[in-house]
């Protein structure tokens, strides 16, 4: 039987995640959870199912608010779509434009 938290994580022994690591991995992946391996009682490491690891990314470092601002500016004139290509082509444009001023 696999301990859970009170977040739903599951807490597995060190030697139980090494002897099971296949099926540990399988459950966090189709559950969404996030798997604590602990050593003699204590939290060791986190194994995250990679949902997890965005929302972790997104806690540790949050977005700073100009990018957030940019990035719905963005969305708003749908150049969020935009490829590399494109974008190299606009902003050669743009300089040219720039130059000949």
């Amino acid at each position: 039987m696999l301990k859970t938290s009170k977040t739903q994580n599951v807490i597995v022994s060190a030697l139980r995640a090494r002897m099971n690591f296949g099926e540990l991995l399988r459950q966090i992946e189709e559950e969404h959870r996030s798997l604590v391996i602990e050593k003699r009682g204590t939290p060791r490491a986190v194994l995250l199912n990679i949902l997890n690891i965005w929302h972790y990314v997104r806690l540790a470092a949050p977005e700073p608010d100009v990018l957030k601002a940019i990035g719905e500016n963005s969305k708003g004139k749908g150049t969020n779509a935009l490829t590399s290509r494109q974008i190299d082509q606009l902003i050669k444009k743009a300089r040219a434009r720039k130059a000949k001023r």
